[in-house]
């Protein structure tokens, strides 16, 4: 169990989560003004962000995945920049390159010109459009914060987040994401539409003649200081416990579950259960708790594993969907 045990530092602890709480409702408040009927989008993103992690954004055109990451960049106070991937780019393109310069006395040097990856919320729109190569660019950057250029390390800022998207309906043309790659996204979360009423507000908020703009309700330095305060949240044995029989039952080689066994090709690693483990705090400071629950642990299970697992040929033929295998898994935890 992760806990505690000085008295004093229990009630500094409170007091902190506390006012990160307060602090979290007014960014979630600042980004309702501009997204509409995304409460769920909304808060795994956050949920991701507050872990310190990446998340994979899948969906149609049109949902406001591009606005969305637009707006937490402003109302976090994040330095955020975008990257178009298309077939033709190149990793230099996203990292950057080093050049030959000659100064005024005729002596030559590399100089290293940074690319969009040096920022704080990099938004990756339809990274799978992008060749395995470029793809592979971003791997050092999402797992080690630099990146490696002509042999040279270079620091990323901090906070460093990846927000990619993806469209799961067009594929002609794309290059499915490796598994390495998926591993490294602490989320798969889906976008989907909008209800009637949301629709209906969004449609009236967006299409007069003041349009309403995100203001920042966040700063970069309070984002890192609040991923620290995730990571000393206590964690009790009863989630712990749920966490691991999750991810353990989730994998053919170690699951107790049949239908699990026959169904799968490949579970989640390691870096499931860490990204269980940070999000279900997440998620209980955004709720206004201070210790997370069984209750988170469901709650996140399939945007933390969905993307870290693989049905088997024989269960793709049978028409087995993965959702139906975590809803198995789930409802061993009760």
């Amino acid at each position: 169990m992760v806990e505690v045990a000085d008295p004093a530092e229990a009630q500094a602890l409170v007091a902190e989560a506390e006012a990160l709480a307060a602090r979290l409702s007014r960014v979630r408040d600042a980004v309702g003004r501009v997204i509409f009927g995304q409460e769920q989008v909304v808060e795994r993103t956050l949920i991701t962000l507050l872990s310190g992690g990446h998340v994979l954004l899948v969906g149609v055109p049109g949902l406001g995945k591009t606005k969305l990451v637009d707006t937490l960049g402003t109302v976090m106070g994040l330095d955020a920049k975008r990257v178009q991937f298309t077939p033709d780019l190149m990793p230099a393109d996203i990292l950057g390159s080093e050049v030959l310069e000659e100064d005024a006395h005729g002596k030559r040097a590399f100089r290293f010109i940074r690319g969009p990856v040096f920022c704080q919320l990099l938004m990756a729109d339809e990274i799978n459009r992008a060749s395995p190569r470029t793809q592979s660019a971003l791997l050092q950057a999402m797992q080690e914060q630099r990146v490696a250029i002509a042999g040279e390390l270079h620091p990323l800022p901090a906070p460093f987040h990846v927000l990619a998207t993806q469209n799961p309906i067009e594929q002609e043309g794309t290059y499915p994401l490796p598994e390495a790659q998926l591993d490294r996204f602490l989320l798969e979360i889906d976008v989907g539409y909008p209800d009637l009423a949301a629709e209906r507000a969004m449609l009236l908020a967006t299409t007069g003649a003041r349009e309403a703009k995100p203001v920042q309700a966040m700063t970069g330095t309070e984002l890192i200081a609040a991923q620290a305060l995730i990571r000393r949240l206590p964690v009790g044995e009863a989630v712990l416990d749920a966490i691991l029989r999750l991810v353990r039952n989730a994998r053919p080689e170690t699951t107790t579950i049949e239908d699990v066994r026959r169904h799968l090709s490949y579970g989640p690693g390691p870096r499931a259960a860490q990204a269980l483990m940070l999000a279900t705090r997440a998620r209980a400071v955004l709720g206004g708790r201070l210790a997370p629950s069984v209750e988170d642990v469901l709650a996140l299970a399939e945007p933390v594993l969905r993307h870290r697992m693989a049905l088997n040929f024989s269960a793709r033929a049978d028409g087995v969907h993965l959702s139906e295998v975590l809803d198995v898994l789930k409802a061993q935890l009760g």
